[in-house]
């Protein structure tokens, strides 16, 4: 299992480090409401619970095995939200908007997140509270199933925008988090069945 880990560890810091030799310039600058523009104001939302509940779940065990796919999911998601900001700077688009979150994949109507939740495979806040009073292989358990949920949600999103964005260098880190992702969740369910767990959906 630690020869696997190490693998996906080292797949998603290569494509990280791919998209980032592209400075994210281009000829076109996407509009304020593209799917560009989209992707990564509310990507960035959703990377950001990635960190903190990584951060939250290395204090709470002792097991090397989460204790280091935590660390590498906070850093290689910390990394890409800095990419996501970066070309909303570049490209000189406000970093929020007035949109609901997932306007741009035509979602904008679906129900307004609750608790926190606010795109697909969100935590919710009551969740992430849960989740910094457990210690052990309870903490263990719980954030492997949430953060299964939440890269399943994650990968939604980058589907979306490997078919609705335009931007060469965007397309090609959805597409990394769409393969680095699903690598992960079937890590994932591998650490929760040595748990005697398994996903929650």
């Amino acid at each position: 299992m630690a020869v696997a880990v190490a693998g996906v560890l080292v797949a998603g810091g290569a494509i990280t480090y791919a998209v980032a030799e592209d400075d994210g310039s281009s000829t076109v600058v996407p509009a304020a409401d593209s799917a560009d523009a989209g992707f990564a104001r509310d990507m960035a939302v959703h990377h950001q619970q990635a960190v903190e509940m990584s951060y939250i779940v290395r204090d709470r065990t002792d097991d090397e095995e989460v204790r280091r796919l935590a660390y590498d999911i906070a850093q290689t998601q910390a990394n890409q939200r800095g990419m996501l900001l970066g070309w909303l700077d570049l490209w000189g688009l406000p970093k929020v908007s007035a949109d609901s979150p997932m306007t741009w994949m035509g979602m904008g109507d679906m129900p307004s997140g609750k608790d926190g939740s606010l795109m697909p495979g969100m935590a919710t806040n009551s969740e992430l509270k849960k989740l910094g009073t457990l210690s052990g292989k309870q903490a263990e358990v719980f954030y492997l199933q949430l953060m299964t949920d939440h890269h399943k949600g994650g990968v939604h999103m980058a589907e979306g925008c490997v078919d609705r964005c335009t931007a060469g260098v965007e397309k090609r880190l959805a597409r990394g988090m769409v393969n680095a992702q699903e690598s992960e969740i079937d890590l994932m369910t591998d650490l929760l069945k040595e748990r005697g767990a398994q996903p929650r959906s």
